[in-house]
């Protein structure tokens, strides 16, 4: 029995090491436009070897999807996503999804996410605009005009909520199954002049975080009870014999 709470405890152990390691990163990007926090799963899992006890799995990763707040910056290269849709950006691991809007304009008049890469249009391709035709007018649809003329469209995507979603880079996300182009979306659309926050909850991370670290130091010292009784059991029982 003393063996099978050392295990428990190993179990509940790794399960809290990886929440601390979510818990960090979220709060480590609660400042990045766009940023998706990462949630986290457990099961228990029940051992009929050792004696019917109960395990905590290591956890299941998700990336949480709800949306974070909106802030004006006045910036006509910053827009935000309004609705359940994304961005799309050419990288080099191929198109990837974000919700971080912040733009730059190349000296070609290329509109690049703030980490370089090309912003897509709804068919996936690059979004260019006349490098002296001054600031671009975006519509709430994501049409972009400079000097009344459309000169492109922001192509806004929809993601199955069926998909598993893994990080590439910045906020940027990769969906296990292909996103598909939001067309004729009435809930779905574009807001220049503005950026969407970080969705993690700066006082609830911090809280949790608080709570998980006591935990994990309850866990730690729990199990070197446990090896010190095993020890001493050991002890007692070699000098008996």
């Amino acid at each position: 029995m003393m063996e099978n709470s050392i295990y428990v405890g190993l179990s509940a152990q790794i399960s809290l090491e990886r929440r601390l390691d979510v818990l960090a990163h979220n709060i480590a990007n609660m400042s990045t436009p766009g940023f998706r926090a990462t949630g986290m799963k457990f099961d228990a899992m029940i051992s009929k070897a050792a004696e019917n006890s109960s395990f905590v799995t290591a956890g299941e990763s998700y990336i949480e999807t709800k949306a974070g707040p909106i802030t004006q910056t006045g910036n006509p290269l910053d827009v935000a996503a309004k609705g359940d849709v994304w961005f799309s950006l050419q990288s080099p691991a191929g198109q990837v999804y974000t919700r971080d809007g912040r733009m730059q304009m190349s000296i070609t008049g290329e509109l690049l996410s703030v980490k370089g890469y090309p912003m897509l249009d709804a068919g996936g391709q690059p979004l260019t605009v006349d490098p002296g035709g001054g600031p671009p007018d975006i519509s709430s649809d994501g049409a972009v005009y400079q000097n009344g003329r459309q000169v492109g469209a922001i192509g806004l995507f929809t993601i199955s909520p069926n998909a598993k979603l893994t990080y590439f880079d910045n906020s940027s996300i990769v969906p296990s199954v292909a996103a598909q182009p939001a067309i004729d979306n009435p809930n779905a659309g574009v807001i220049q002049g503005s950026i969407e926050g970080s969705n993690v909850d700066a006082i609830s991370e911090m809280t949790r975080l608080m709570s998980v670290t006591r935990a994990f130091e309850r866990v730690d010292a729990l199990l070197r009870g446990n090896e010190n009784t095993f020890s001493e059991a050991i002890k007692t029982l070699g000098s008996k014999s």
